[in-house]
């Protein structure tokens, strides 16, 4: 049983926060969507960039998890994107091969790196900050 202090806070706009993440593997999306929903998350899953900016009220998320490798549009530039939509809801970028300019990007755009694969808390730890801060 999940105690309430690693419940994740509510959302700034009330009630439980909604994770939006966007990957084009639908095996992580999935495995990513159960997982932060046992962490008491809402989430919505996206196939992709162009999927995420057709669905609509991207203002009710409280935060994004984007992988930087897809095909279109890659994460910093789906992130840009959101951005210049007015968009100000967290994001945290997912990575496979870091470099350090990549890495600099996220950290002079204000976004977290996390680095998949995924072993530990990093990206619950991530995302819970986000909101808390959202």
């Amino acid at each position: 049983m999940q105690s309430i202090a690693a419940r994740p806070r509510s959302s700034s706009k009330g009630g439980t926060p909604i994770v939006a993440i966007v990957d084009d593997d639908p095996a992580v999306c999935g495995s990513l969507k159960f997982s932060l929903e046992l962490e008491g998350f809402g989430v919505r899953a996206y196939g992709g960039a162009a999927e995420l900016l057709d669905a609509g009220d991207l203002t009710a998320c409280d935060c994004f998890v984007i992988d930087q490798r897809m095909p279109a549009m890659t994460g910093m530039e789906l992130i840009a994107k959101l951005r210049n939509l007015k968009v100000q809801a967290p994001a945290i970028l997912l990575i496979s091969h870091p470099n350090p300019a990549l890495s600099a990007r996220a950290a002079i755009a204000g976004v977290p790196v996390v680095e998949k694969p995924l072993f530990s808390n990093t990206l619950v730890d991530k995302i819970r900050e986000a909101c808390a801060g959202n």
